[in-house]
């Protein structure tokens, strides 16, 4: 798969942790995929499968390249998965 896992984010929430950077917790709201950026396999394209801007999206550590066999996507965001993103993965 050439794809690479960006994730739609939420607003920041503040959670009050000393832990968490800014005292806010962004959480995950949709995981996509994104074609490479023309002539930079290691960049995000500018959009997503399904056609949503990947500018303001963070970009997965896991990548599905890196876990052959396994679904692209984290299997513990399987709920929030963009059904548009994975119905092109799938044709």
């Amino acid at each position: 798969m050439t794809e690479i896992v960006v994730y739609e984010l939420d607003k920041p929430v503040a959670t009050g942790a000393p832990e968490a950077p800014g005292g806010a917790e962004r959480r995950v709201r949709t995981v996509h995929a994104a074609p490479p950026a023309p002539g930079a396999s290691g960049e995000t394209g500018p959009r997503t499968l399904c056609g949503k801007d990947t500018f303001a999206m963070a970009r997965a550590r896991r990548q599905p390249s890196d876990h052959p066999g396994e679904p692209w996507y984290p299997e513990e965001l399987a709920s929030v998965v963009c059904p548009d993103c994975a119905a092109v993965i799938e044709t």
